[in-house]
């Protein structure tokens, strides 16, 4: 009866529906935003930049930051399979005010990330990663 429970909690959660959610642009274009632990933290930077910085191609690009257990840094541009870095001279991540909360769906420019207690979930044009605690895939 337990497990018969268990597995129907399961099934309902695997099947509650994602929320979109927006968030605003600063005055450069740029969207940030962090997971509800504070491990992980991205930015989207659009086509043609920032007045600091361009993304490599041109952007549009999301960049993603993991703190712990290692800090690890995944891009993903226009096309093409995302690119993890490993060593990060620049780290920086998660002080968003924008809490990306689990459950939540965010599409902008082409990308599309879900935000779950698992991780978070990226793609864009067949293209993506995920991104937790536990592990980081590109694909």
């Amino acid at each position: 009866m337990v497990r018969a429970s268990l597995l129907a909690l399961g099934f309902l959660a695997a099947a509650t529906p994602a929320f979109a959610v927006n968030f605003d642009e600063n005055a450069q274009g740029q969207i940030e935003f962090t997971m509800p632990s504070g491990n992980v933290g991205c930015i989207y930077t659009p086509a043609g930049g920032t007045d600091t910085y361009e993304p490599t191609g041109g952007g549009p690009e999301l960049s993603c930051d993991r703190v712990e257990p290692a800090y690890v840094r995944v891009m993903m541009g226009p096309g093409g399979k995302p690119k993890r870095f490993n060593k990060v001279g620049d780290a920086s991540c998660c002080g968003s005010e924008n809490v990306f909360q689990y459950g939540q769906v965010w599409k902008h420019d082409g990308f599309r990330c879900t935000s779950s207690a698992s991780g978070l979930r990226c793609s864009r044009g067949g293209h993506g990663f995920s991104m937790s605690r536990k592990a980081i895939k590109t694909y």
